[in-house]
Formats: C-alpha cells, structure tokens, sequence
C-alpha cells in the first residue's frame, strides 16, 4: 500500500469569519500534514484579506472567484467549505465530483433530498463529505462517549440538551438568514444542531420525537425557538431547546445515568474542565475518581476535528461526521420540523422520499412555507 503524500493540497470556499477565524487556525496546527494552496470567494476585497492574512502566517494561497475554476486549477486533496448555507450542497457536490474530500460547514445540506444528491456524488466520485460538527471532538467528549457506551455510567435515562442563546435584529439584517431557501431553518438548523449532534453521539439512536417551535420575536420565515421531547431507542428520555430569544446564553447537555450524571456546560467550545461527573450514592469514591481522570487536554475545535478527518484520508476510510453520521442529524432536525408543525409524533426513519419534510425543513406546512401568511411576531403563535 503506497505512504500517504507528505503533506495533502486544500483548498477553501468562503474566506469570512468561520474560515478566517476557525478554518485556517485549524489548517496551521497541521501545517505538517496539509498545505493550504487555494481560496474562492465572489467578494474580490474579502478574498484578497484573506490571502493577506494567511502570507503573514506563511501560506501563498492563489485567489480564484469560481469554484469550477478553481477546482480544474488546482485539483485539491481536500475542500474546506465556509459559505452560507444555501451553497453547501452544489458546492460540495462539485468537489466530490473532482474527486476531493470535502470538510462543509453545518448544515451540510438544506434538506435530506439534498442529502440524497451528495450521497450520490459520494458513490460516483469515492471521495467522501463531512460536516463540521467540532463539539464531539474534544477529549472531554470522547471520554464522556466511551464512559456512556461502555455502560460504566450505568444506563442512561434522562437527558438534557439546551442551546439558548440570544441574536439580535441586526444578525437578522443579514439577507440570507432566517430565510427556508437560504438558511434551512431557524436556531433548529443554525445554532442548537451542535448540541443535539453532540447528544445524539453521546446516546445513540432516537425513535420519537414531539416538539413545538415558535416565532414570537424576530420577523423571520423559520421559527425563532424550538423544543423537543425525545424518546432514545435504549429507553431514555430526552428534552431538546433550541432558541435565539435567550438574554443568559448558555450551551447544556446534561445525561442522568442509573450510576451518575455527567454535565457539560460551555457556549461556543468546550475542555476537558467544562465537563463534571456527579456518582450517585452508591458508587465507591475510587470508581467515581476514574470518571474524572484527567484527559488529553484537546478542546472541541476545528482544528480537532481536521485532524480526525486527515487520518481518515491517509487511511483511506470513511471519516468521522460523514455518510450516516452526518444524515442522521440532518434527519433529527426534519424530524423536529416535522413533529413542530404537523403536531404530531414522528418516528426515526419516516421521512423519506415523497414526504414533504424530506424536500424541505418547513415542509410545505401553510403557516411556515415561504410566502405563507404569518400572524404578527410577538403574538406568540406556536405550531
């Protein structure tokens, strides 16, 4: 079996903040297994700050303004994608297509249909597309996972995932966001699929759910809080907020195991510090003192996640965050939508093909659709 090259060739699309202040920390803590050769961005002044931030830490990066262009060019091993989320899915369809692996910022796709299509470039291509859900990557998380999975903690039974966190009129002013076409969906698809990801990889797989979500404050086409009750296929019960609306921002998941509880608490990333095991009664102080071992000290980070991707790809195996993975949250947040404006519980594996909820996150409901009538914010309507 040939060594894998010595350093790989990636390339980003989008160079705004998520890349410039997540992606290229990220590509320089492994500066010595990836080289960062190319940039596209539409927006000539932004692509040219970003070349110029990444020469002063050392990286000549060519500037292109089309990703077709850019891909015939340069042939990158690897795509970083950081666009809004109405791009994600032609764009990585188009580097799968050119045989690069694909690294795509939440969400992956707008809708499971979507999902289908990259699936498909997948097949065609034999490259493969991840998403970037950072927060399992953190030492911290792969402890606490190995802890749950190993059933050390005893079984799990309640669960707890908040994300409630506040955004202003002015992060709304943004044309794309809180837009169906151009965003996906509210807070559901853009802020608290982090949290329920890192949930769902904590507990394992779901099998109902019913919600409720709400517009009450921002004049947006998608909801502005969202909430869930979920039922886990081992048993346990689960409550899921999803919210924009929130003064006090705080970022929770809370897992109570027959042997003890184990809580994270953080915003935007997490240590292995954030993470706080509670033993029940009954546990012995020694066994409680081995769940609370020191970790490596990785934080949840792109950079963490890159790296997992990378060994993936020297490997030559499916990454981390990728294939059914990555469907099974996106599937999670239709469900969600579905189970909010249907009021209704939906199953795990229901939507497929032909229900509405599979084409689009808002499912065609007439209270939520594009261009549905909508009763004034602050009303409180709920669906």
């Amino acid at each position: 079996m040939p060594l894998p090259p010595a350093r790989r060739r990636a390339a980003v699309i989008g160079t705004g903040a998520i890349v410039a202040g997540s992606h290229l920390p990220a590509l320089a803590a492994h500066a010595d297994r990836v080289e960062l050769v190319a940039a596209v961005d539409v927006d000539e002044d932004r692509l040219d700050a970003f070349r110029a931030l990444a020469a002063e830490q050392g990286q000549r990066v060519a500037g292109f303004t089309a990703t077709d262009a850019m891909l015939d060019a340069v042939h990158p091993d690897l795509v970083l994608i950081g666009t809004p989320p109405a791009l994600h899915r032609e764009q990585t369809v188009a580097a799968l297509a050119a045989g690069a692996w694909v690294l795509c910022e939440k969400p992956l796709c707008l809708s499971l249909a979507e999902y289908d299509e990259i699936a498909a470039a997948e097949e065609s291509s034999g490259a493969y597309a991840s998403v970037v859900f950072q927060h399992r990557y953190g030492s911290g998380a792969v402890h606490a996972r190995e802890l749950i999975a190993s059933g050390e903690l005893g079984a799990p039974r309640v669960a707890h995932c908040q994300t409630t966190w506040h955004r202003d009129a002015g992060y709304y002013a943004v044309p794309w966001r809180g837009r169906w076409a151009s965003e996906g969906g509210g807070p559901t698809m853009g802020h608290g699929i982090h949290q329920y990801d890192l949930m769902l990889h904590l507990l394992g797989e779901w099998e109902e759910i019913r919600a409720m979500a709400a517009r009450l404050v921002h004049d947006t086409e998608s909801e502005d809080v969202s909430t869930a009750l979920v039922r886990f296929r081992g048993g346990a019960l689960a409550t899921v907020v999803n919210s924009v609306l929130s003064p006090d921002e705080v970022s929770r998941i809370r897992v109570d195991c027959a042997d003890a509880t184990v809580e994270l608490t953080h915003l935007y990333g997490h240590t292995d510090d954030d993470w706080v095991y509670t033993p029940a009664p009954h546990v012995d102080a020694a066994r409680a003192a081995a769940w609370r071992r020191p970790g490596p000290g990785v934080p949840s980070s792109h950079a963490a996640q890159l790296g997992a991707l990378l060994d993936a790809l020297d490997a030559g195996v499916r990454p981390p965050g990728s294939g059914p993975e990555a469907r099974a949250t996106l599937e999670f947040a239709a469900a969600l939508y579905k189970a909010a404006f249907t009021g209704q519980p939906v199953r795990a594996g229901e939507i497929g093909p032909g229900d509405p909820f599979h084409r689009a996150m808002h499912g065609g409901h007439p209270d939520w659709a594009p261009g549905a009538g909508r009763e004034p914010v602050g009303e409180g309507r709920a669906a």
